[in-house]
């Protein structure tokens, strides 16, 4: 067995890693509300939220081709470099984990691939105008468009409601945020189950298993899109209960109708970004539109300091999965292949 093969099958252990730790990381995404409101058990999320994840990570690979071509040039890419980029975003993943931050496996997986990259090849390795455009406008451009779409969404939802009896409302809407969890789990399958897959597709490319077209376009395999999302699945199902945690009751107390109207409107966003091949923060969106529904009560209801706490972990995401991944890239390449 060639040291290629054997650094590769490392890259898609690491990978698949990093995907299984997203599904429990991220799975607070999708079924947070849906368990602080108790409309259903942890356990019964949990499976619920796995199963349909799923069946998302099968929807399409926009979001795959963007994360293996479109952030770094592939060809200067190798699979030393991919090691490391993984190697920091789990790193970064289990440190927020263990803090009960719902930080961002997407910019932790896109960090990691920028300072690793970066320390290889240079900066003139990077696709600027993509990561601009496909990263960095939406990072800024998401957390502020979930907030106004969950206050929006909300106070539509008051006005329509107003008169009806609280204990009416509870009850329909706990019914209905069935479907709304089951959308965010969905759209959280489609679009972050994909950045895995393009990763282990840029590590076959990296290592001449995976040709590119003429064209420069590449396939993703349909044994990388199954295996990553039954891994996600799988990730999902071992559950994120300290994120859960912070999601579903440390921002606000949620009622049903609450958790349908953030849930709502976080899916339509990421379903947008997954169908244009953005690979957006599902976690960014999420908090947000909780936060956003949450301000439609009084400003007091949001808790703000956890607010400031998350936020800070997003900021620190990217610039310090670069940090971590350019070390670890400079100790293997210079102490260990040297």
């Amino acid at each position: 067995m060639t040291v290629t093969l054997l650094l590769l099958i490392a890259v898609i252990a690491v990978a698949l890693a990093f995907e299984f730790i997203n599904g429990f990381h991220d799975c607070a995404n999708a079924i947070a509300t849906v368990v602080s409101t108790k409309v259903l058990s942890p356990k019964q999320a949990v499976l619920y939220g796995a199963t349909l994840e799923f069946i998302g990570a099968l929807t399409g690979t926009h979001v795959a081709k963007t994360i293996g071509s479109g952030i770094v040039n592939s060809d200067m890419v190798t699979l030393t470099v991919i090691f490391c980029a993984l190697l920091g975003a789990v790193i970064w993943n289990l440190f927020t984990w263990f803090l009960g931050l719902p930080s961002s496996s997407s910019h932790a997986l896109i960090g990691g691939l920028l300072g690793a990259s970066i320390v290889k090849a240079g900066i003139s390795c990077v696709h600027f105008s993509t990561l601009v455009d496909k990263v960095i406008i939406p990072m800024f451009a998401s957390p502020v468009l979930g907030f106004c779409m969950g206050f929006m969404v909300m106070l539509i939802m008051i006005r329509i409601l107003w008169r009806t009896n609280p204990q009416v409302v509870n009850k329909r809407f706990r019914k209905l945020q069935l479907i709304s969890s089951g959308l965010i789990a969905l759209s959280h399958g489609s679009n972050d189950a994909q950045k895995t897959m393009g990763i282990i597709t840029l590590a076959l490319l990296a290592c001449g298993y995976l040709q590119k077209s003429p064209t420069g376009d590449f396939d993703i395999p349909i044994a990388v899109i199954i295996v990553c999302a039954i891994t996600m699945a799988a990730g999902t199902m071992n559950g994120g209960y300290k994120i859960i945690k912070t999601m579903g009751h440390k921002i606000i107390k949620l009622k049903p109708v609450h958790g349908f109207a953030a849930e709502t409107s976080a899916a339509s966003l990421i379903l947008l970004a997954s169908h244009f091949g953005i690979p957006l923060s599902t976690t960014h969106i999420v908090s947000t539109a909780i936060m956003g529904v949450g301000s439609t009560l009084h400003a007091h209801a949001v808790k703000w300091r956890i607010v400031g706490n998350i936020v800070t972990a997003w900021v620190l995401t990217i610039p310090a999965c670069m940090i971590l991944s350019a070390t670890i890239y400079f100790i293997i390449y210079h102490l260990i292949v040297k």
